[in-house]
């Protein structure tokens, strides 16, 4: 079966933002290439791009475009690709015996839509119950960092930040609950400015509905300082 025969089949995923897998689709030999190689190639990839929509990259404003748009993908946006990437999320004994819900909110989110590569901007809220450790807080913002940088559908990013989660802490008393903009429906397509997406993850007891109302109460508390 040829590509070319179901491009509107793919077209139709894309728009609907459906994914394929809870994990990162990557090749085997994703990691083949250094950094530097990979840069050199997108930024020829870029520069034909450009000169394909007719742009003249002589100009001092356009000249240096290929290069910066390579190493912000490799190095920036998509980082989270890198598995020598991934924060190290040490755990330490709860020897103050914190038996209640654990709450961080509002973690920053800024990934990118697979089906177009353009932004996904918005919130992330992650609870945990521990059962005997704990994880440094900032080290979850980090764990969303990570999974948000590369290219992503707000499902399984949220699976993700869930499952990592579990397996820092050793417990499935984990829950995400993500929502945010996706410039691929607010600046194209249909073009909706007011719409966001929520998605959220319910891991062990906050499958529990009392425990899962009270995760989402806390996440409505509006903090200022």
């Amino acid at each position: 079966m040829k590509f070319d025969s179901n491009l509107d089949d793919f077209d139709a995923l894309g728009e609907e933002h459906i994914g394929t897998s809870e994990d990162t689709p990557m090749r085997n030999d994703a990691f083949k290439l250094s950094n530097e190689e990979k840069i050199d190639i997108i930024k020829d990839d870029v520069r034909h791009i450009m000169e394909t929509l007719g742009l003249d990259l002589t100009d001092d404003s356009l000249s240096g475009t290929p290069n910066r748009v390579a190493k912000m993908f490799v190095k920036e946006i998509f980082g989270g690709l890198d598995p020598s990437k991934k924060p190290s999320a040490s755990t330490f004994d709860n020897k103050y015996k914190y038996g209640e819900m654990l709450v961080e909110k509002n973690i920053t989110v800024y990934s990118t839509c697979e089906h177009h590569l353009l932004p996904i901007v918005g919130r992330a809220h992650i609870a945990y119950i521990s059962n005997g450790t704990v994880v440094g807080l900032s080290k979850m913002n980090r764990i969303v960092d990570y999974f948000a940088k590369r290219p992503q559908v707000q499902e399984r990013l949220t699976i993700q930040v869930v499952r990592e989660l579990q397996d820092v802490l050793n417990t499935k008393d984990v829950a995400c609950v993500i929502d945010a903009k996706h410039l691929c429906v607010n600046s194209r397509g249909i073009r909706d400015i007011e719409s966001s997406t929520v998605t959220s993850e319910f891991g062990g007891k906050f499958k529990d509905m009392a425990t899962r109302r009270e995760f989402l109460d806390y996440i409505k508390l509006d903090t200022k300082f």
